[in-house]
Order: structure tokens, then C-alpha cells, then sequence
């Protein structure tokens, strides 16, 4: 096998076809995330065993983690049509009654960033999830009329990062709800393997171990990785990714050793170094890195909290000690008046 069949045996290959190439098709497939599998295994077989529609489907956590993943992987297992909106996507009620009228029986509506929902488009939805009818306005002004509609029996899986932000209303419609986590390396071990192993191109343990390590416990991320570092070690004429491979690729990207890059240590670079630690309001914290006040919040908080590098307070952002020592700093000694204020409890 040359070089390059070993490396990229597709040639020039979209890069969206990839992705959805990679994501599995089927509960089974799904790697990590066991509790949600376990749970959604046994609502699935029960739906099945009704002969009705799985319940409205709620899925929450950060970007990345598989939640768009299991809306499809549902609709394969329920041997159902999947219909894929988004929140923003469906400006006005009438938008809504157009996609809830046209659906099969049976089908998964899956509806993206729900969150974004405009209020006037949830009144429609709620009483279609409940008692699959819609209310439909005809005409204007005194002569306007309300007339209901059947819809057929349907699952909305919803998928958000931001569950806070859903109305009580809507909430409540939902079944089931289930939160997504960070993967542990050894799941985001198995997505790399499986990934190079579909992409067809070789990996060996330690290389894998290497970009599972710093794959911010995502599985996105993981495969977004893995397609740069074999992009690094075709032009290097590797056949075989191993952990120099990687790390060099990784050093390239400018993602460290925790996972982290550029947009993360300028974070915890801006907390410590020119505010003392912090605490720091966000949109003073967006103000200095430059970034987006929700892209702060939505995408790079949750990793850096969940790896103690960052704490939230009511007062703002603090770093931990462990920031400081992973930018090469001395954590500073809690001060008699503030002790709470330098290990971020802002108290």
C-alpha cells in the first residue's frame, strides 16, 4: 500500500461527507455517553414494542458531544423519517404548521438550538406534542377564524446547549430529558480508532492516546484532530500515525497538552495576568480576548471549569491555582481579608 492509499485512499474528499461518515448509524455503534445508551436503549424497545412513537426527546450539554448524533441514531432505530430543523430556521408559525402537517406517521422531527425558538413559533408546538393538533388562524381582522388540525403521531428530539433558556412551557412537553458529559479518554480512544479505521488510514495505540488526551473531551474535536494530524503526517510520508506524528501536528495547532488552544490560554492568560485572577465579568473577559460574550460562555467555559482551571462566581471569572501553574505562574497566597477570593469562591 503507498503512502498517500494508507493516508487519504478517498483522494479529495468533501470534508462534510466525512463527517457524517463517521458518526454511527445505530445505538450499538455509539461509544461513550453510557448512562444516556443504557436509558434510551429501553425507552426505544418499549416504543417499539407499543407500536407507537418513542416520547418528545429533550438533549442538552456543550457542542460536540453527540447530540444531533443520537436524533439520528433514533430515527434508524425506530425505522422512522427524520426531519432536521433548527430554532432560528423557523422564523413564523406558519413555518411550523407547514413542516408538523407534512410528517409521516412515526416520524423524528429533530429541531436544533430549540433554545432559539421565537415564542409566538412555541405556542404552535405545544399543543402538537401534546395532543398532535395545530391551531391555524384564517383570514385578518374581525372576519379571522382559529381552526385546528390533525397532526400524525411524531417525536421532536430537541437538542440545546443552554437548557436555562427554554421556556417552562416547553420543558415540560419533554418525556425525556437527558444531559450530555464530557467523554473520558478511553471513549474518545475508541472514536479515534474507529474513526481512522473508517477513514482508512493507520493509527497506532499511542498516537491515538495522544490526540484522545487532548481532545477537550469531545468527540467532535477528536475527529477534527485526527483529520489535521494526518494531514501533518502525509506531507511528513508517515504511513503510520504514531504519538511523534501527533505531536507535532498538535504542537502545529497550538493545542497544548490539556487540550487547550490559543482562545483558552488567552482566557486564563487575561484572568491572570491582567486582572490579578480575576474575578472578571464576561463581557470584559470578551472585551479582552476578543471574542464572543455566548462563544465564551458556550464553548470554552465548560472545559475549562470542568478541568478546575476556571470558577464562576457571582462576581465574575477566577482562575485556580492550577491555571496559574499551567501558565507557568505562581498561584498567589490568599490574603487574610479575601480568603475565598483567590480559589474563586468570591466569597
Amino acid at each position: 500500500m503507498s503512502r498517500n492509499e494508507a493516508l487519504d485512499p478517498a483522494g479529495r474528499r468533501d470534508e462534510r461527507l466525512v463527517e457524517l461518515s463517521l458518526r454511527p448509524r445505530r445505538l450499538a455503534e455509539f461509544i461513550g455517553q453510557e448512562t444516556i445508551k443504557g436509558n434510551l436503549s429501553v425507552f426505544l424497545q418499549a416504543a417499539r414494542e407499543r407500536d407507537e412513537p418513542l416520547d418528545h426527546l429533550l438533549l442538552y450539554g456543550p457542542p460536540g458531544l453527540g447530540k444531533t448524533t443520537l436524533a439520528q441514531i433514533v430515527a434508524n432505530e425506530m425505522g422512522a423519517p427524520l426531519h432536521v430543523t433548527s430554532g432560528p430556521a423557523i422564523e413564523r408559525p406558519g413555518d411550523l404548521v407547514g413542516i408538523l402537517t407534512n410528517l409521516d406517521p412515526g416520524s423524528v422531527l429533530f429541531v436544533d438550538e430549540i433554545h432559539r425558538l421565537a415564542r409566538p413559533v412555541e405556542e404552535i408546538l405545544y399543543p402538537a406534542m401534546e395532543d398532535r393538533k395545530v391551531d391555524v388562524m384564517i383570514g385578518k381582522g374581525p372576519a379571522a377564524r382559529s381552526i385546528r388540525l390533525e397532526v400524525p403521531a411524531f417525536t421532536v428530539v430537541g437538542a440545546t446547549t443552554r437548557q436555562g433558556l427554554l421556556s417552562g412551557p416547553l420543558r415540560d412537553r419533554f418525556g425525556i430529558v437527558m444531559s450530555f458529559t464530557f467523554y473520558d479518554e478511553r471513549a474518545l480512544f475508541e472514536i479515534v480508532t474507529r474513526s481512522a479505521d473508517i477513514l482508512g488510514f493507520q493509527i497506532d495505540a499511542e498516537g491515538a492516546e495522544e490526540i484522545a488526551r487532548r481532545s477537550r473531551g469531545t468527540p467532535r474535536i477528536a475527529n477534527r484532530i485526527l483529520r489535521r494530524v494526518r494531514d501533518f503526517a502525509q506531507v511528513d510520508g508517515r504511513v503510520t500515525i504514531d504519538r511523534g506524528a501527533a505531536r507535532r501536528a498538535l504542537a502545529a495547532l497550538e493545542i497544548d497538552d490539556l487540550g487547550l488552544d490559543r482562545i483558552d490560554r488567552a482566557i486564563l492568560e487575561a484572568i491572570v495576568r491582567r486582572f490579578q485572577g480575576g474575578p472578571v465579568g464576561l463581557e470584559t473577559l470578551a472585551a479582552t480576548t476578543g471574542e464572543d460574550a455566548g462563544t465564551l460562555e458556550d464553548v470554552y467555559e465548560p472545559y475549562l471549569m470542568q478541568r478546575g482551571l476556571l470558577h464562576r462566581t457571582p462576581r465574575g471569572r477566577c482562575a485556580t491555582p492550577d491555571a496559574y501553574r499551567h501558565l507557568g505562574e505562581t498561584p498567589p497566597t490568599p490574603t487574610r481579608e479575601n480568603p475565598g477570593e483567590q480559589d474563586g469562591l468570591g466569597l
